[in-house]
């Protein structure tokens, strides 16, 4: 509790700091078009800006720091359980670990790509666009596309957002559109790619789990526990990456102008379908992972062997 306790008054001062200090304002390009001779006109050239509810941020920001903290436990070997947990501790462990590493990697894999892009060709500025204000949620969306999930989004307005350029193609349409592997490779078959890493990384989170697991945990355990563990990581990453905004031009004093000079962004999963699949594919790589693990040295093979009785033991004095 004390330990917990402190990290909860650093993060909250650093939080109510950041919070106070992120205010900022700055131009919007609008192209060409309407919009952009109606500003010229005026000689109003249109800015946006952002500020923080301190309260609601803060409360937030304590709300999700106990997620982390309980996710800490979970996943640690040296962190104290109380004595009823500890029989769980053999397959929620590995398993919550498992899955940290696997969210974390897609965000390093983002990352890589990101600046291997800005390197490679240009754009330097979207691209760390994207990188400051996406790069967890884009990155979680493309795990759970890669994994089969199903979005329903759109977007509309005349603004330009960071997102990478197929998937604006993908929900740019007049109504609600369907965002999964098949409609994006649609657009770009080189997306195909989504999948390959999911499945490449996930048997990695696999053999990560059975490596860490006690030697008695069997192959369809760790299916098992790799299932519930997916499931809940899809539950979790689609709940928190929906997106649900409204944005428009204040001009003049004059609110949200609507019309041509205002839209919206909403990005919505197709739940149940995302955990099924997410329970599917956990079963499969659970016990392929675990077969791969087999033949790495695991904690309680000794203690395993000396339960069972050695050969001749009875022999001896």
């Amino acid at each position: 509790a004390g330990w917990a306790a402190r990290i909860a008054v650093l993060w909250l001062l650093a939080l109510i700091g950041l919070a106070f200090g992120a205010r900022h304002t700055f131009a919007v390009d609008v192209g060409s078009g309407v919009l952009s001779d109606l500003t010229d006109a005026l000689d109003a050239a249109p800015r946006a800006g952002f500020t923080t509810d301190v309260p609601l941020t803060a409360a937030s920001g304590l709300l999700w720091l106990a997620g982390i903290l309980l996710l800490a436990l979970l996943v640690s070997r040296g962190a104290p359980l109380p004595g009823r947990l500890l029989r769980f501790q053999a397959s929620v462990r590995p398993a919550a670990y498992a899955m940290v590493v696997l969210v974390l990697g897609y965000v390093v894999l983002a990352l890589v790509i990101a600046l291997v892009t800005m390197v490679t060709r240009g754009h330097a500025r979207e691209t760390l666009a994207v990188v400051l204000l996406g790069l967890p949620n884009l990155a979680w969306l493309a795990l759970t596309l890669g994994f089969g999930a199903t979005w329903k989004g759109r977007i509309d307005g005349p603004f330009g957002l960071p997102v990478p350029k197929v998937l604006a193609e993908v929900l740019r349409t007049p109504d609600v559109s369907t965002l999964n592997l098949r409609t994006v490779t649609a657009h770009d078959g080189r997306w195909w790619w989504l999948a390959w890493v999911a499945g490449v990384l996930l048997l990695a989170a696999a053999f990560l789990m059975a490596a860490r697991s006690p030697a008695r945990i069997r192959a369809w355990q760790h299916a098992l526990h790799l299932a519930v563990a997916l499931a809940l990581t899809m539950l979790t990453l689609c709940l928190t990456g929906r997106i649900s905004a409204h944005y428009g031009l204040s001009l003049l004093g004059i609110g949200d102008l609507g019309g041509n000079l205002s839209g919206e962004l909403l990005l919505e999963p197709v739940l149940w379908s995302a955990v099924g699949l997410g329970a599917l594919w956990g079963l499969v790589a659970g016990f392929l992972g675990a077969l791969l693990a087999r033949p790495v040295h695991r904690r309680g093979e000794v203690a395993a062997s000396a339960a069972r009785g050695l050969p001749g033991d009875s022999d001896r004095p």
